[in-house]
């Protein structure tokens, strides 16, 4: 009996090892949350090709049939471009011919499109392209401020409910195909990305939260494949779906199966305990152990009070409740913002960047967009082993670098050598990626828990600035080909720059508190400058 019991003793874990045990637990619920990830990433780039581009001509009304088609037999032979009519001369036998045309034009104010697969022909925004590229850049607007709002949700009413509300909020866009009119369809755009974008935020915080320190990074590689797996997803329904209408119901329709998930998925033990939310963090711990089948002693976790359960799991009671103007009182906590904002700038900015452009490649426009998609999935395996084996911040930094030089190139190379540009295109593409993945998780742990997610939503709003400014860069090339490739190459170079004023974090514990960070900080200055000047340490002590 004794060595039965003493056996027992021995697999018994310690209860703040509960969560650090990666097993069934977190399989099941990092699965159950990328599910509503991949739809709402699908969600996040439906403007690629529901707002994309379509041939279009001007319309002749006296040369037009009952049916106006857009390849014609009678169009005059000589350029003219799809903004200008020209003018007929008079008709002869009551049908329009090559030759029916003088050489006067006008401006075309009607137009007949090729194919009504977008929003283009569906709201007849012809000649107007700064309509069509404003859809994506209202969408990312929205996106911002959803960011923004459900940073501050997930750390005030839990990550759970913040997630659950945006998943299933996401179907808002539906509306859209009964808009008739330009700005009922970009207010609905607006609504659908201002609900939707919340879902990223709060379920990166809780995937993290929820796993031990060292799946951070693994953790981070699964959201991010979630997303890669949304875009490819997104082109192979598109290319088999062109219509508009069809494919915003076939990808928007999924979101509203999200309210199921608030039976399986388990609010986060972490911010249960920091909100003083004792009993239903023990319940969580529980059945966590339960599932994950790892022996701890259950009536020493029953019977722990508040403080002593926040002590085993290394988090601080602090009286008052840390918020954003707190964080404007630490100077280390001002500089690791400023540079994790303008880093997550720079993963959108040029992963989106990349992601719009690619459309523009030779050939097929799904083919090249699923192509830049697939180039994401290497990235994360570079991710993951680069990251856990040297480190958070070195391969970020050179990471950072080494794709700011291979943008600025691929704008160099002339475009007669077309392989060797578009492979340097996906090598950025390729290399952005490691970055996309790493900053995440990057960023998770260099914010405490009061603040964090708070924090990743201002990050956050950051990243979509820079995806709202990506769609806008193809316009660019009317100025320079070259020009969108070096903004890009310069942007995350100085992001690499940057970098190097940030600490490492690989294998650091969660801090709780801004005064935990001040307080770490401090002790690393501290070393830095005894290592600096040896008899600094000395004075210390004296």
């Amino acid at each position: 009996m004794r060595a039965n019991d003493t056996e027992r003793n021995e697999k018994e874990i310690e209860i703040i090892e509960t969560m650090e045990k990666f097993g069934r637990y977190q399989m099941l619920q990092y699965f159950l949350i990328c599910l509503p990830a991949i739809v709402v990433t699908m969600l996040n780039v439906n403007y690629v090709f529901v707002a994309g581009e379509v041939n279009y001509r001007c319309r002749i009304p006296e040369c037009e049939g009952q049916y106006p088609v857009y390849n014609t037999t009678w169009w005059p032979n000589k350029n003219i471009d799809r903004c200008t009519r020209p003018l007929l001369k008079e008709l002869t036998g009551g049908t329009c011919t090559n030759d029916s045309f003088s050489d006067a034009v006008a401006v075309c104010t009607e137009w007949v499109y090729e194919t009504n697969d977008t929003v283009v022909a569906e709201l007849d925004l012809g000649c107007q392209p700064w309509k069509s590229n404003m859809i994506g850049t209202i969408h990312n607007v929205g996106l911002s401020l959803a960011m923004l709002a459900s940073g501050w949700m997930s750390d005030r009413f839990g990550r759970l409910p913040t997630f659950i509300l945006c998943s299933v909020g996401s179907c808002i866009g539906l509306l859209k195909v009964f808009a008739k009119t330009y700005y009922v369809y970009v207010l609905i755009e607006l609504l659908e990305a201002t609900i939707a974008g919340g879902t990223y935020t709060s379920a990166m915080v809780l995937m993290i939260e929820i796993g031990g320190k060292n799946n951070r990074i693994l953790a981070g590689v699964i959201f991010a494949y979630a997303i890669y797996v949304g875009e490819t997803l997104f082109a192979l329904i598109s290319m088999y779906v062109p219509y508009w209408k069809n494919l915003v119901m076939i990808i928007y329709s999924p979101a509203i199966l999200s309210i199921l998930l608030i039976f399986v998925i388990k609010e986060s033990p972490r911010w249960q305990l920091l909100n003083n939310k004792t009993k239903s963090a023990k319940r969580t711990l529980l059945h966590v152990a339960k599932v994950n089948k790892v022996n701890i002693n259950n009536e020493k976790l029953l019977n722990m009070n508040e403080e002593n359960l926040k002590k085993e799991f290394n988090i601080d009671s602090y009286e008052e409740k840390e918020g954003l103007m707190a964080i404007f009182k630490s100077r280390e906590m001002i500089k690791r913002s400023l540079v994790a904002a303008f880093c997550k700038f720079t993963s959108g900015f040029v992963y989106y960047g990349l992601m719009v452009n690619s459309v523009y490649l030779p050939g097929n426009k799904y083919t090249n967009f699923m192509l830049a998609s697939v180039m994401s999935y290497p990235g994360e395996l570079m991710s993951l082993y680069l990251m856990n084996k040297i480190g958070r911040k070195f391969p970020l930094i050179y990471g950072y670098l080494l794709c700011g030089l291979l943008c600025a190139a691929c704008g160099w190379i002339p475009e007669a050598y077309t392989w060797l540009k578009i492979t340097v295109f996906l090598l950025g593409k390729l290399i952005v990626s490691v970055c996309y993945t790493g900053v995440i998780t990057y960023t998770m742990e260099l914010f405490p828990t009061s603040v964090r997610g708070t924090l990743l939503g201002v990050c956050s709003v950051s990243a979509a600035f820079g995806s709202m400014l990506a769609p806008l860069t193809p316009i660019l090339n009317s100025v320079s080909v070259v020009l969108p490739s070096m903004i890009f190459g310069i942007t995350a170079i100085i992001s690499g720059i940057l970098l190097t004023r940030t600490p490492e974090t690989k294998d650091a514990p969660l801090l709780d508190t801004i005064e935990q960070v001040e307080k770490a900080y401090g002790k690393a200055r501290e070393n830095r400058q005894g290592e600096d000047n040896p008899g600094f340490n000395k004075n210390i002590n004296d």
